[in-house]
């Protein structure tokens, strides 16, 4: 059964909503850390698998030159390195240091405990089926943008 027009308006509106939510939220758990909201989302994806820096720039929809600044940032602070990459040495690999790794476990955790006290009052059944709503959603978007790019995108185009 398809979706209604006007569902997936209204889905629309509430994934806006909760854009800004989310955004409002982590921009106020940032103040007074070394990384912004920004950053520490390219530390993220960085902290899933050393990758080539254009991987990451397509994953985190931005420009080469963006990302390149993130990366250039992130590597003063010693949280990622770049090495070149064996397989073709015009392109760089990047991961993360073990401080990297570590300002990564401190950032989650910290998300983490922020988003269970702005939940205090739901209960486990709701929180675990909204998470498994959103990796749905989630799932349905990234499949459906992909269909439309040029191509079917695997999930490391560059090794």
């Amino acid at each position: 059964m398809a979706v209604e027009p006007s569902t997936a308006a209204e889905l629309v509106r509430e994934i806006f909503d909760l854009q800004r939510a989310v955004r409002c939220v982590a921009v106020a758990n940032s103040r007074g850390m070394d990384t912004g909201v920004a950053l520490q989302g390219v530390l993220r994806f960085v902290g899933e698998k050393e990758s080539r820096a254009t991987h990451l720039a397509a994953r985190l929809g931005v420009s080469a030159s963006v990302l390149s600044r993130h990366i250039a940032e992130l590597e003063e602070l010693g949280l990622v390195h770049r090495r070149p990459d064996p397989e073709d040495g015009r392109a760089q690999l990047v991961a993360l240091t073990e401080a990297g790794r570590v300002k990564l476990r401190d950032i989650e955790e910290h998300r983490a405990s922020t988003l269970q006290e702005y939940l205090r009052e739901w209960s486990q059944h709701d929180a675990e089926e909204t998470a498994k709503i959103l990796r749905n959603l989630a799932a349905s978007l990234k499949d459906s943008a992909r269909a439309k790019a040029a191509g079917p995108i695997t999930e490391n185009p560059d090794h």
